[in-house]
């Protein structure tokens, strides 16, 4: 995807949270007002580190700002069972490109609501087409979690969009997940562009995605294999039975 027709391209912190609230302890916010702006330079950016460095809330903020709903689906979705949006966007800049002509917002935790509401939506009357046709034609309730994500990505993503993921490996075996990367790709050839949250050392793998590891003291763009996510998951896959021994040693 050429650099202009990037649909997020960049955000930073149009003003500070409010000091010691639960949004200024995080360390996301305190890198982003010390870097100014986090730019994405390629169509797949994977956020990336460890436990509450503010990854997920990140994420739900650009996913705000572009319209779309808190707890996931497209932009026409609107719907809520708990009151737990950060107010992080409130604070935040999305610097956007040309307009997406799709997109969706994904959260493994809360996609048991998306599809929820989607079969509410398909039970009121209507003229037209049901809801869930446009993803694969059988309840999201109705398949397995690895199954139901899968068949949203295969049905719903059309292209020329941006779609933001949180977590997906939480719902994918590995050789899915190298079927959710094979997805990715044929999207990415259609002009869309992927804003991923991941733990998966295997998802950051695919190929000229920028990795932005967060830190406690940092933000900065690394290679999949510097991240720490790799580099334990290798050393534990090398020598199982020694990282064993070591951590239970250590207890």
């Amino acid at each position: 995807m050429p650099a202009h027709e990037k649909y997020v391209k960049s955000i930073y912190l149009k003003s500070p949270p409010p000091a010691g609230s639960y949004l200024s302890e995080l360390p996301v916010i305190r890198n982003l007002s010390r870097i100014g702006q986090l730019t994405f330079t390629s169509p797949v950016a994977f956020l990336v580190g460890e436990n509450g460095t503010g990854k997920s809330t990140l994420l739900e903020a650009v996913a705000l700002s572009m319209g779309f709903n808190a707890e996931g689906g497209s932009r026409n979705f609107r719907f809520s069972t708990a009151d737990t949006v950060s107010e992080l966007s409130n604070y935040l800049t999305v610097v956007k490109g040309v307009r997406p002509r799709d997109g969706f917002f994904l959260r493994a935790e809360s996609f048991y609501n998306v599809a929820s509401y989607i079969d509410r939506m398909d039970d009121e009357p209507s003229f037209g087409a049901r809801l869930i046709d446009s993803y694969g034609g059988v309840s999201l309730h109705e398949q397995s979690h690895g199954e139901s994500f899968l068949a949203l990505v295969k049905n719903r993503f059309g292209g020329n969009g941006v779609y933001l993921l949180d977590e997906p490996e939480a719902a994918l075996s590995p050789s899915r997940l190298m079927t959710l990367m094979v997805l990715i790709k044929e999207l990415v050839e259609k002009d869309s562009q992927f804003i991923i949250a991941t733990h998966s050392p295997m998802l950051m793998a695919f190929p000229g995605a920028q990795v932005i590891e967060l830190t406690d003291g940092d933000i900065r763009t690394v290679s999949y294999r510097q991240t720490e996510h790799f580099q334990l998951t290798r050393r534990f896959l090398d020598n199982p039975e020694k990282m064993l021994r070591m951590l239970f040693d250590e207890q």
